[in-house]
């Protein structure tokens, strides 16, 4: 069976509030009231992942992850190349091999396709886990933000949109205050100009395994 190894976007945040919150928190959130006897009335939206990745914090973190990994994710892809080549050669050439070439030749596919599944995994937890620990940083510092704003702004619920875990079927665009948690988080959490981002590319993803020729 193919299985496909996806280099994970740096700031994937399908998983976000899972870090921030315990599980089990319901999708609508309560926020303080603003003042004594004075009840909050209005709702908001917000996409996290789009918030988190469009802060100066989180593409900077998208850039030194595709630093720090990309270089796997191309060795991963040489690995696939020097496969097919071999692959190649057993199309090519398996109405004249010898039964022992030919069965060599298999091995090597196998051998070589099992490392590069083997690397690809690695590879795969590695990001994850990176992830987790940024998602888990940076994600924390969002919801002091939010936890900020909403009070103060007279909100009392507010709903993440963006994510399976939390479907929002339609919202009005009156109510998302995306755009201004991210300008609020900017300001509590600014990047210094010599760690000035660079523009995160959009997500790689790593070639599908060729599966090993059958003897």
């Amino acid at each position: 069976m193919k299985k496909n190894f996806v280099l994970v976007s740096a700031l994937m945040l399908g998983a976000a509030l899972a870090n921030a919150q315990n599980p089990g928190t319901p999708l609508v959130r309560p926020t303080a009231p603003q003042t004594p006897g004075v009840a909050p009335t209005k709702i908001a939206i917000i996409s996290v992942q789009q918030a988190i990745m469009s802060t100066g914090d989180g593409k900077k973190a998208a850039s030194e992850m595709q630093a720090k990994f990309n270089p796997r994710q191309e060795q991963l892809k040489k690995m696939q190349a020097d496969i097919q080549a071999l692959q190649d050669q057993m199309k090519k050439g398996s109405a004249t091999m010898s039964d022992d070439a030919k069965s060599k030749l298999t091995r090597d596919i196998e051998s070589k396709t099992k490392t590069f599944q083997r690397n690809a995994d690695e590879l795969n937890a590695d990001i994850e886990q990176e992830n987790g620990r940024l998602m888990q940083d940076l994600g924390s510092k969002m919801q002091a933000v939010w936890e900020q704003y909403l009070p103060q702004n007279g909100y009392a619920l507010l709903l993440v949109v963006g994510s399976q875990q939390t479907p929002v079927l339609w919202a009005s665009s009156s109510v998302d205050i995306t755009q201004e948690i991210i300008r609020l988080y900017d300001q509590a959490h600014p990047v210094t100009a010599s760690a000035a981002p660079v523009p995160a590319r959009a997500p790689a993803t790593l070639p599908v395994a060729p599966p090993a020729k059958k003897k």
